[in-house]
C-alpha cells in the first residue's frame, strides 16, 4: 500500500463511518480496486480507530458529562450498555456468517439493504411524531437499535443508517437519535478493534510501512469529525433521499460487476 493509496482509504473511512452509506462496506470496495491484500485488515482496524477519535471530539462534553455524573447520566450508560450487549451476542451468534461476508459475496445486496432501511427512515419520519428522548427510552428501544447495529457488522450495511432507523422505528426525537447513534459507535469501534486486533497483527503488520498508516488514521480522524458534524445537520434538517440513490446505485452496479461486468478483481 502506497502513501496515496491509505489517503484515500482513510478519507473513504473517516466519511463514510459516519455517512450512512457503510465504511466497511466501501473500504472492502477500494481495497478490492486498489488489489490491497496484505496488511489491508489491520489497517482497516486503525483507520476505526481514527474515526473513534473523531466522535470523542464532537460529543466529548456528553462524554465528560457521563464520566464526571455517571449517577445523574444513568440511564445513558444504562441504554448503551444494553444496546451494546444486544450488538456483541449477534455478533458471536452469527460469526461464520459475518465472515463469509467479509469476503465481499453479498456485498451489493447489503448496499441495497442500506438503501431500503434509509428509506424507512425517511418514511416513518414523515408519519410519526417522534419525540422520545434517551433519559425516556425503555430497555426494549435500546435492544432494538442495538439489534440494527449488529446487522450493520456485514460490511455494506451503514451503522449510523441502521441505528438512526432504529431510533426513528421507536419515535426518537432526532436530535437524541443522533446523539444515541454516534455515542454508540464509540463502544462498537473499540470492542471491535480490541477483537479484531490480534487477528490484524497476525495477518502481518510487522511488515507494515507505518507512514501510510499513520497518515490514514489522521485522515480518517480529520474527516470523521467533519462528517459527523455534517450528519448531525442532516439528520435534524434534511432527508437521506440522495444515500438512499447511491448506495442503492452502488448495490446494483456491484452486483452486475461481481456477476456480470468483471471489472474489480474481487
Amino acid at each position: 500500500m502506497n502513501f496515496i493509496e491509505a489517503i484515500i482509504l482513510g478519507l473513504v473511512q473517516g466519511l463514510c463511518e459516519f455517512l450512512p452509506i457503510s465504511s466497511s462496506g466501501h473500504l472492502l470496495l477500494m481495497q478490492n480496486i486498489f488489489g490491497i491484500n496484505e496488511g489491508g485488515y489491520f489497517f482497516s482496524v486503525m483507520l476505526h480507530l481514527g474515526t473513534l477519535i473523531a466522535v470523542m471530539i464532537v460529543y466529548r462534553k456528553r462524554i465528560l458529562e457521563m464520566l464526571l455524573h455517571p449517577v445523574k447520566q444513568a440511564k445513558y450508560w444504562l441504554w448503551l450498555i444494553v444496546a451494546t450487549i444486544i450488538t456483541v451476542a449477534m455478533a458471536v451468534a452469527f460469526k461464520d456468517i459475518i465472515d463469509e461476508a467479509g469476503e465481499g459475496r453479498v456485498l451489493g445486496y447489503c448496499f441495497l439493504l442500506t438503501a431500503v432501511l434509509l428509506l424507512i427512515c425517511d418514511m416513518m419520519r414523515k408519519r410519526f411524531d417522534c419525540s422520545l428522548t434517551v433519559p425516556n427510552m425503555k430497555w426494549y428501544h435500546a435492544a432494538l437499535i442495538g439489534f440494527v447495529q449488529g446487522i450493520a457488522i456485514l460490511p455494506g450495511i451503514s451503522r449510523s443508517g441502521s441505528t438512526i432507523t432504529g431510533a426513528t422505528l421507536c419515535k426518537m426525537k432526532k436530535d437524541d437519535a443522533a446523539e444515541f447513534s454516534f455515542l454508540l459507535s464509540i463502544p462498537a469501534i473499540l470492542g471491535g478493534a480490541v477483537l479484531e486486533l490480534p487477528d490484524a497483527f497476525r495477518e502481518g503488520a510487522a511488515n507494515i510501512d507505518w507512514l501510510p498508516v499513520i497518515a490514514g488514521v489522521v485522515v480518517a480522524g480529520i474527516s470523521g469529525y467533519f462528517a459527523v458534524r455534517f450528519m448531525i445537520k442532516l439528520i435534524t434538517k434534511h432527508s437521506f433521499k440522495g444515500f438512499i440513490i447511491y448506495t442503492a446505485l452502488l448495490g446494483i452496479f456491484v452486483i452486475l460487476d461481481q456477476n456480470v461486468l468483471h471489472l474489480i478483481n474481487w
